[in-house]
């Protein structure tokens, strides 16, 4: 029921970005959100922190709420976002193909990287990535950093490649979704995040219960990822860009704050960032043979 009431808000804040003017922009700060999970929990979880936002800045803040990861790079391309929440492998595309700047990366217990994790059932009997072969597979989106290029990575390196060894390959468009398809047994296996390379904090800890999570074991795990980002337009005024910082770094510092990016993403906090810390991931878009133009191009027909 909340899905289908916020749908049309969804929609028709994505009408409002794709026709404002140029004055409405300067009155107006549209933030841009990626969808780390259904769409649902990210609308519900996102207008508070879009709130406490507009009372920093003085100004109205509109969200919009992407479908799926090239969703806000998009809208970025198309001039229609001030800022937004990127993942690295989105950032990478909208730096390229928007000239995005990023001005901070999340902090996670102290952390600004993460991992991919490869993970499958404790009772599937599957315990090392060449077991995969012949077997199903979940991806999340198809730009999904850990969700996707540094896992297939994970594999090609180990001379296994998905689109060829695997019996079938799913794109379940969410970590959420990753981790329940592999639990109900829908796939052998998938991959997702993960913040350490214990098992201890990773998406199956977050999105299910004890008792579920004890069932799901992680058998392979990425190099460091450096962490998911805030972005900001290359057509913004710097006197804004400057506000905008500030009011993304005292909100992680404000304990009502701090409860919204933890509740929306699980930030603990922020870090400025430039975009030498994603030089990794432009790496992993080579080595997993993802042509960024050709990728953004499918996905916007």
């Amino acid at each position: 029921m909340f899905l289908k009431s916020i749908l049309p808000l969804i929609i028709s804040s994505s009408i409002f970005l794709f026709s404002c003017t140029n004055t409405e922009k300067e009155e107006v700060i549209n933030v841009g959100f990626i969808p780390s999970e259904n769409l649902e929990e990210v609308a519900k979880n996102a207008q508070p922190l879009v709130d406490m936002l507009s009372k920093a800045l003085g100004k109205e803040v509109r969200p919009f709420i992407a479908t799926d990861y090239t969703g806000v790079v998009e809208a970025f391309r198309s001039g229609k976002l001030d800022i937004g929440f990127l993942s690295p492998a989105a950032y990478v595309m909208a730096n390229n193909e928007a000239g995005v700047k990023v001005i901070l990366k999340a902090d996670r217990g102290g952390k600004t990287f993460f991992y991919s994790a490869i993970i499958t059932r404790k009772d599937s009997g599957i315990n090392k990535l060449e077991d995969f072969k012949d077997k199903t597979f979940s991806f999340g989106d198809a730009l999904s950093t850990s969700g996707h290029i540094f896992a297939k990575k994970l594999f090609l390196d180990k001379n296994i490649n998905p689109s060829v060894d695997f019996k079938n390959v799913i794109y379940s468009g969410s970590h959420d979704a990753t981790v329940f398809a592999v639990l109900n047994k829908k796939v052998d296996g998938g991959a997702t995040f993960c913040n350490d390379t214990e098992g201890k904090d990773g998406a199956w800890t977050q999105f299910l219960k004890p008792q579920e999570a004890a069932q799901i074991k992680a058998i392979a795990f990425s190099e460091p990822i450096p962490a998911d980002n805030v972005c900001i337009s290359k057509d913004l005024k710097p006197e804004m860009a400057e506000k905008l910082e500030k009011a993304f770094i005292d909100l992680s510092k404000d304990p009502e704050g701090k409860k919204l990016i933890q509740k929306l993403y699980r930030i603990d906090g922020f870090v400025k960032a430039t975009d030498d810390d994603y030089k990794s991931v432009r790496e992993a878009f080579k080595v997993a043979g993802i042509d960024i133009k050709k990728e953004l191009s499918s996905k916007s027909k």
